[in-house]
C-alpha cells in the first residue's frame, strides 16, 4: 500500500504487523482535528503555547478544523474550555486539545446545538459521549504534567475522547466492544486524518496485551473493580484512571509503583455507563 492509499485511523492489526508483535506483557498479578499529532515536536510546542494562553483567559482566535464551520462554533468551544478551566482543570496541553477538537462533529446533527454544554450526550446503543469536564479531568490526571508515549482507552464510543487524547500522547490505542460504535468512531475520525490513533474492536476488559505495556490507561465505563488484566498492562510508573462503582461511582487512580506493587487513590464522584465484557 502506498503512502497515498493509507486510511485513517489505522487499524490495530496494521500497527502490530509492522512491529512484528514485539509488545510484551508483565506477568504480575492483581485493572478534522490537527495534522499528524504523532510527528509532533513542533506541533506539541505550538499546542502547549496555545494552552498557556487559554489558561490565562486570553481570547485565542481559532481557525475551524474543517471547512464550513463558522466562528460561532469556535466561540462556543472556547466558552466550554473556559468553564472546564474554572472547574479546576489547569493542564495547558489538555485545555488546548479540548479547544482544538470540534465536539459537535461527534454527536448527531440534532444534538449539535448542545455539543458545547458541559454534559454527556447520547450516541446510541445506550452509550454517551462524556462531558467535556470529565474528559479533560481524566486526561489531566493521566498525564500528570509528563509526556505520554503510549496510552490505552477502554470504550472508544464515538471517538471524541480518543481525538482529544491524540493531542496529549504520542500513540493512542482505543478499544470498543460495540461493533456499530467502533464503525461510528472510524467514520468520525477518518476525515480528520489523525495518524496516531489505532482503533480496535474487542473486549476492553482484556486490554491489548499484544502492544502493552502502556504509560496510561483510561476507562470510559464503570465496573465494580478495575480488571486485573489492565493493571498488568501498565508500565512501571504508569497510571490508570477509571470510574468504579455501581449506583455511586468514583474516579479511581491506580499507579504502578513496581512489578508487584500498585497504589490506589479515590479522587471524586462521577457517573458513567456500566463496563461490560465481551463484544456485541
Amino acid at each position: 500500500m502506498s503512502n497515498n492509499e493509507k486510511r485513517f485511523p489505522l487499524s490495530l492489526s496494521a500497527v502490530v504487523d509492522q512491529r512484528g508483535r514485539q509488545g510484551k506483557i508483565s506477568t504480575a498479578m492483581p485493572q478534522t482535528a490537527v495534522k499528524n499529532a504523532a510527528n509532533n515536536q513542533q506541533h506539541t510546542q505550538g499546542v502547549r503555547a496555545l494552552g498557556n494562553r487559554l489558561a490565562q483567559d486570553i481570547p485565542v482566535p481559532m481557525k475551524p478544523v474543517m471547512p464550513g464551520v463558522g466562528m460561532v462554533s469556535d466561540k462556543f468551544r472556547q466558552a466550554m474550555v473556559s468553564r472546564v478551566a474554572q472547574q479546576g482543570v489547569k493542564d495547558p496541553l489538555v485545555l488546548s486539545a479540548l479547544q482544538a477538537i470540534q465536539r459537535h462533529l461527534f454527536v448527531e446533527s440534532g444534538l449539535a446545538s448542545q455539543a458545547y454544554i458541559d454534559a454527556s450526550l447520547p450516541i446510541g446503543h445506550h452509550q454517551t459521549i462524556s462531558q467535556p469536564y470529565i474528559v479533560a479531568r481524566m486526561a489531566e490526571i493521566l498525564r500528570n504534567g509528563k509526556s505520554l508515549n503510549k496510552i490505552l482507552e477502554i470504550g472508544t464510543g464515538c471517538g471524541y475522547q480518543a481525538a482529544v487524547l491524540s493531542l496529549v500522547a504520542k500513540e493512542v490505542y482505543s478499544i470498543e466492544r460495540i461493533k456499530a460504535l467502533h464503525e461510528l468512531a472510524k467514520t468520525n475520525l477518518r476525515p480528520m486524518r489523525i495518524a496516531n490513533i489505532r482503533l480496535h474492536y474487542g473486549d476492553g476488559m482484556l486490554g491489548l496485551p499484544q502492544v502493552a505495556p502502556f504509560d496510561g490507561i483510561i476507562l470510559a465505563a464503570a465496573g465494580l473493580e478495575v480488571p486485573n488484566a489492565l493493571l498488568s498492562q501498565l508500565t512501571i510508573g504508569g497510571r490508570l484512571i477509571a470510574p468504579v462503582g455501581g449506583r455511586h461511582q468514583v474516579l479511581q487512580l491506580i499507579e504502578r509503583l513496581g512489578q508487584h506493587e500498585w497504589k490506589s487513590t479515590v479522587l471524586e464522584q462521577c457517573h458513567f455507563v456500566p463496563l461490560h465484557q465481551g463484544v456485541i
